[in-house]
């Protein structure tokens, strides 16, 4: 395996796991000139890495290859929730640890929020493989071009997909239903700023970062 891509795969496979715990914070962006205040949950900082590095792995090795990835991260994912459910529901804390419910509450989700995180990764991590890897005839041409626009895509569809699961007709206490088209509409804003900021010049490194490990010595 070249060493780009073995080093790729681990952190891949970590990130994953660590977008579902990054993501019980939300991040404020702060004020932003015509937009007005931005917030999002800080799992998209390391989801964004994902997409960086998938489109990284597609640049060098290929769509095939970078798809293999994408399905070979939902192991460690649905390996961390069934950990997690298990520490949370079945281990019972210790007598003199007295933070088990703020540990449940943050790191604890229901079925059909995890429902709704396996179904917008895979979704969102594949179109983005796709995009990325179609535009502009393939690989060698428009990189930091392509990998924004397959981002902001993929942000788009992971937003409607796991929002839309997991809230769809869920009322607040006070019976009111909860109004997603407006919590989409904040967080995929907020989630194509971070993408234009962040995706362009990530996939310049880790290509680059990708062919000196793999350059003969």
């Amino acid at each position: 395996m070249p060493t780009s891509l073995f080093a790729f795969s681990l952190l891949y496979g970590g990130l994953v796991v660590l977008a579902g715990v990054l993501g019980t914070k939300i991040a404020a962006l702060g004020h932003w000139p015509l937009l007005g205040d931005l917030a999002v949950e800080s799992g998209i900082f390391a989801f964004l890495m994902l997409v960086v590095m998938a489109s990284a792995v597609a640049e060098l090795f290929g769509q095939d290859v970078a798809n293999r990835l994408v399905r070979f991260g939902f192991v460690p994912l649905i390996v961390s929730m069934l950990l997690l459910t298990f520490v949370i529901n079945a281990v019972p804390p210790a007598p003199f640890w007295g933070d088990q419910e703020a540990f449940a509450r943050l790191l604890g989700q229901g079925a059909r929020m995890q429902f709704a995180g396996l179904v917008s990764y895979g979704v969102s991590q594949t179109l983005n493989v796709y995009v990325f890897a179609r535009l502009a005839g393939g690989r060698g041409r428009l990189l930091m071009l392509r990998a924004w626009v397959a981002s902001l895509l993929s942000q788009i569809v992971d937003t409607l997909i796991f929002i839309t699961i997991s809230f769809a007709g869920v009322r607040d206490p006070s019976g009111a239903m909860l109004p997603i088209g407006a919590i989409m509409g904040g967080q995929i804003l907020s989630k194509l700023v971070l993408s234009t900021i962040m995706v362009p010049p990530l996939i310049w490194v880790f290509v680059k970062l990708g062919r000196w490990l793999d350059a003969p010595r």
